[in-house]
C-alpha cells in the first residue's frame, strides 16, 4: 500500500490559501490538515501526480528524481516547487529553497515498483511497455 506525507510550510509572505491550493493541485485526494509552521496532509494516490508528469512530458526527470530520492528500501523524499504548484505543473526543486518545498515522502512495500508505475522507463520519449 502507498503512503503519501505532504508537509508545506507557509512563510509570512505567502498567501495560506494558494500555499494550500498548491498542495490540492497536485494531490487533490489529499487530507489538509495545519499546524504552527503551515500545512500537513496525508492520501493514498500517485495517480494526479503521474497524470501531471505525463502531461508535462517529465516522465525521464521524474524517474531520476524518484530515484535519487529514495531513502531506505521503501521511502522516496521529493520536494516540489510551491509556486509551479499552484499552476497545476509539476517542478522538482532542491530542499533548501527560500520559501521552502513542498516535501512529499512516499512509503510503499514495493518502492522500485511504484516508481515503474508513476515514472516508467521511456525509449524515445515514449513509455516502455512491459
Amino acid at each position: 500500500m502507498t503512503t503519501v506525507n505532504i508537509v508545506c510550510p507557509v512563510f509570512p509572505s505567502e498567501d495560506p490559501d494558494k500555499v494550500r491550493a498548491a498542495i490540492e493541485r497536485i494531490f487533490p485526494d489529499a487530507v489538509v490538515g495545519e499546524n504552527d509552521d503551515g500545512y500537513v496532509a496525508t492520501c493514498d494516490s500517485l495517480d494526479n501526480l503521474a497524470y501531471w508528469i505525463r502531461k508535462q512530458k517529465i516522465l525521464d526527470a521524474t524517474r531520476s528524481v524518484m530515484m535519487r530520492g529514495r531513502k531506505g528500501q521503501n521511502r522516496i523524499v521529493l520536494h516540489l516547487n510551491k509556486q509551479v504548484a499552484y499552476m497545476g505543473k509539476v517542478s522538482f526543486i532542491e530542499p533548501k529553497a527560500i520559501l521552502g518545498t513542498i516535501k512529499v515522502t512516499i512509503e510503499d512495500d514495493d518502492i522500485i515498483g511504484l516508481i515503474d508505475k508513476v515514472a516508467p522507463e521511456t525509449v524515445d520519449g515514449e513509455e516502455v511497455l512491459r
